[in-house]
């Protein structure tokens, strides 16, 4: 039997990137995988790959995170089309350089609170499956020094943060929590930011073990398994000791 035989994936950011690699491995994991996109028409090619393979998918329409309307819709398909919802991964982030001020403020908020929106309009199915989600938090949130420079320090903690209280009051109803940190891996953003020429810390990224989506798809569908089930508001770094090497704070 497959490791996610028969489970109710939902998984954002499924275009490319993580998100891409994540559906394809939880399908061949045997999920049944409902993916969304902004860039829809992507999404659905990520969908049409899983059915060439062999596995089982529905891309309802395109998705905005950071919209309620846009969430509830997709979370209502996947429960009308599959009968409940299992696993909740969201992989639909941006990473962007720039100091706080630097930014919108929606660039620093939009994460934790898509993380948030999707865990809220999930939770009823997921406290009736003792589902989980993992979400992916931007690798900023490990150490303040590694992101002087970043909106995504205040929220990577803050997908942190809200990981861990999913995970408390969770635990009643059976649901675990868990997100993973990946840091430059080989994918659309890491090539742009974190391993870009600009990066303040490109010298650090020459030092690390590089990764790739696939490789985080994996350590997520570890965490969504019968194998994690006593893991839950844990934090895992997945980012080839980029964290490790660096120096200390930029000036």
């Amino acid at each position: 039997m497959k490791r996610l035989e028969g489970k109710v994936a939902l998984i954002s950011g499924t275009a490319r990137g993580l998100g891409k690699a994540a559906a394809l491995h939880f399908a061949a994991e045997g999920a049944l995988v409902v993916g969304g996109d902004l860039l829809h028409d992507e999404a659905v090619e990520t969908q049409r790959q899983i059915g060439r393979e062999g596995g089982t998918a529905l891309t309802p329409g395109p998705l905005d995170v950071t919209r309620p309307d846009s969430v509830g819709n997709w979370v209502a398909e996947a429960a009308e089309a599959f009968g409940g919802v299992d696993i909740v991964l969201t992989s639909a982030d941006s990473v962007r350089c720039g100091s706080l001020t630097e930014q919108p403020g929606a660039a620093v908020l939009s994460e934790p609170d898509a993380v948030r929106l999707v865990a809220r309009v999930a939770w009823p199915h997921l406290t009736r499956s003792r589902g989980c989600v993992v979400a992916i938090a931007p690798v900023g949130g490990v150490r303040n020094t590694l992101s002087h420079h970043r909106t995504s320090s205040a929220a990577g903690e803050g997908v942190c943060a809200l990981t861990r209280r999913l995970a408390t009051e969770g635990f009643p109803h059976g649901i675990r929590a868990n997100c993973i940190s990946p840091g430059p891996a080989d994918a659309e953003g890491s090539r742009e930011d974190l391993l870009g020429a600009a990066h303040p810390r490109i010298g650090a990224a020459r030092h690390t073990l590089p990764g790739t989506p696939r490789d985080i798809a994996r350590i997520a569908a570890f965490l969504t398994s019968e194998e994690a089930s006593c893991v839950s508001g844990a934090h895992l770094v997945f980012d080839g000791g980029w964290s490790s090497v660096l120096p200390g704070p930029l000036t």
